[in-house]
């Protein structure tokens, strides 16, 4: 076990925190004035930094004091209950829970009636630092993020501070929790970061599979009814010139017929490291018996939940830069500041794309609907398929009614891709499990521009074209020129 050194702190917090999109009946007086730490040596990786020595780095467990005067609780879909038993809330672990996707889904969780807790290493915000990078909007540190929450809602969230590939501390974790259910976006989540050099793309692979490793072993270890629920990727797939089914496929072959997991075809050493998660946890579900939803989700756009709107301090991060920003919040951003769409190559490159709140309208879907022991479920994670030609398209027309004067370029890919292909993926179970999708409207992308445009003046111009070669990575370390 680490050594643990328990100590206390006050904290001044500013006095304001007010609503800015929804009146709250309880008032923001409430917010506590200090937390508890747990600090542990345990061992924490540090990332390669233009050949600089990594930091001594500590393990921190903090958890915000409960507030003396609690909301009153309500009814919630979050809790199991029995008829001879009173409502008991689901415990849900959100690993990467300050990332862009774990965020939100906290804190949609956290306002269904779950008691959340989020593990997370902080490293995405490291990332930023290296790269010379930054969120269109600011956001604020994880602790005044969840202070400002529980001032808002009364519902505490439990903050674990630290790497889940040092398994002394995801045992920590997950015997001081003890999670229902556990939802797993804690990896390194960029295939251009991935492509940058030798030391990203070692990194990505270690990151990303052992750290599902971990996870896997503390189910068996600690939580054996846990049900896994693992952000995957539809880029696991590839573009095959046949219907992409939800994770497995039956064939029939010399005269004989099987079910089969569907072929894989990753596309850069990010997707390959998910390839290897799905094949571990398949392996462990039918081996240990562990229960686990693999979510291959397709492209995500937008920043607004309802959760996130309460309140400037709980805003998202938006990318926009070449390596981590996704095709359609990039799009927005570079007609917001004029600058032409970047379609890489011929542009027809089709993928599926969804609405962060439908990210978490889906994974509260499979924690309300757990796979049985030993079941390996996939589900296709999307609402909608584009073609990037298709979204510039959406763009320029959406700009033009707000007077932008959007353009197009087409720039050399610096992707290993097709550019033209078929492409039909399935994506019925979570529809079937009561998913009601956010499509792409004229209103949605008239809100994503004028989000954009509000934020322009924190746009870095030198960081929306590519940077990052598929072709070119090398073993050497790369260094970032600003």
């Amino acid at each position: 076990m680490a050594h643990l050194l328990s100590t206390s702190c006050s904290i001044k917090v500013s006095s304001g925190c007010k609503p800015y999109s929804k009146p709250l009946n309880q008032g923001l007086g409430a917010f506590p004035t200090s937390f508890t730490l747990r600090i542990s040596k345990s061992p924490f990786r540090s990332l390669v930094s233009q050949g600089q020595k990594p930091p001594r780095n500590y393990t921190v467990h903090a958890t915000t004091l409960p507030i003396s005067k609690e909301a009153p609780p309500q009814p919630s879909s979050g809790s199991h209950q029995t008829s001879n038993e009173p409502s008991k809330p689901q415990r849900v672990m959100v690993i990467g829970g300050d990332g862009y996707c774990g965020w939100a889904t906290a804190l949609h969780l956290s306002n269904k009636g779950y008691e959340v807790a989020i593990v997370d290493s902080l490293v995405r915000r490291l990332f930023d630092h290296q790269l010379g990078i930054d969120s269109l909007t600011p956001i604020s540190s994880i602790h005044n993020r969840l202070r400002c929450w529980k001032s808002l809602t009364g519902k505490s969230i439990e903050l674990y501070i630290g790497d889940i590939c040092d398994f002394e501390f995801l045992s920590e974790t997950f015997q001081s929790f003890e999670p229902d259910a556990v939802v797993h976006f804690g990896e390194q989540r960029s295939a251009p970061y991935s492509m940058i050099d030798r030391s990203r793309a070692i990194f990505t692979q270690k990151n990303n599979v052992l750290g599902t490793l971990n996870v896997l072993f503390a189910i068996k270890e600690f939580r054996e009814q846990c049900h896994l629920v693992k952000l995957g990727t539809m880029g696991e797939y590839g573009t095959p010139n046949i219907d992409i089914e939800e994770g497995y496929i039956t064939i029939t072959h010399n005269g004989r017929t099987d079910t089969l997991p569907y072929p894989k075809q990753a596309s850069s050493f990010y997707h390959l490291s998910k390839v290897h998660d799905s094949n571990n946890i398949a392996f462990t579900c039918k081996a240990w018996g562990i229960r686990a939803t693999d979510l291959n989700q397709g492209v995500v756009y937008g920043v607004r939940t309802d959760e996130t709107e309460m309140h400037e301090e709980l805003c998202n991060r938006f990318d926009y830069d070449g390596v981590f920003g996704t095709a359609l919040n990039r799009f927005c951003v570079q007609a917001a500041v004029g600058h032409p769409l970047t379609v890489y190559g011929k542009g027809g490159q089709t993928r599926g794309y969804l609405d962060i709140r439908d990210t978490v309208q889906c994974v509260e879907l499979a924690i309300a609907n757990p796979a049985q022991p030993g079941e390996f479920r996939v589900f296709n994670q999307f609402t909608e398929q584009f073609s990037v030609n298709e979204l510039a398209t959406l763009i320029t027309k959406a700009g033009e009614k707000l007077g932008l004067n959007v353009k197009t370029i087409s720039v050399p890919n610096p992707r290993v891709e097709a550019e033209e292909h078929y492409y039909n993926a399935k994506h019925t179970k979570l529809v079937e499990l009561g998913l009601k999708p956010h499509l792409l409207s004229d209103s949605l992308l008239d809100s994503l521009l004028n989000f954009s445009i509000k934020y322009k003046d924190r746009v870095d111009t030198k960081q929306i074209m590519p940077s990052v070669s598929w072709r070119k990575i090398g073993a050497k370390t790369k260094t970032i020129t600003i």
